[in-house]
């Protein structure tokens, strides 16, 4: 039973690490010029922690599975009380997951807005091969 609390309270951490993270994720989304920088490097602790709280699940399912004990673990109140708060740290996580998704799709069609405004001015040459300018003349040269 001491692997299954042990696992309970690493997943209890991750779980803790992982709203920090998205934390820092949803201010970088709600920004108004984000650090693309900063988002790839949340995102890849985002992704390590997940890959973290994988591991621990195995670990905790096989501890469970070895005790005879399984969740919600309704007779064991110790292992309960810390069930019933990875459920609702679960749950608060995927709220907020879901927010940075629609932050994110909002970035994107941003993104995409700006690109498309800038698309036609990218096949206009401003300057031919001899580095003469082209096209409409801005400006007169007197003679």
């Amino acid at each position: 039973m001491n692997m299954l609390l042990s696992s309970l309270d690493k997943m209890l951490e991750v779980l803790a690490s992982l709203s920090d993270i998205m934390d820092a994720e949803q201010q970088q989304l709600s920004a108004g010029q984000v650090n693309s920088n900063l988002l790839q490097r949340i995102t890849e602790d985002k992704s390590a922690l997940l890959a973290t709280l994988n591991y621990i699940e195995q670990m905790r399912r096989e501890a469970s599975e070895k005790s005879g004990l399984h969740a919600p673990y309704s007779d064991q109140p110790q292992l309960a009380q810390r069930w019933s708060l990875i459920q609702q740290s679960s749950i608060r996580l995927r709220d907020k997951n879901q927010h940075n998704a629609l932050l994110l799709n909002h970035q994107m069609a941003h993104t995409e807005q700006m690109l498309n405004a800038l698309r036609p001015l990218q096949s206009q040459q401003f300057y031919g091969p001899d580095g003469q300018a082209t096209g409409q003349r801005f400006f007169s040269h007197k003679d």
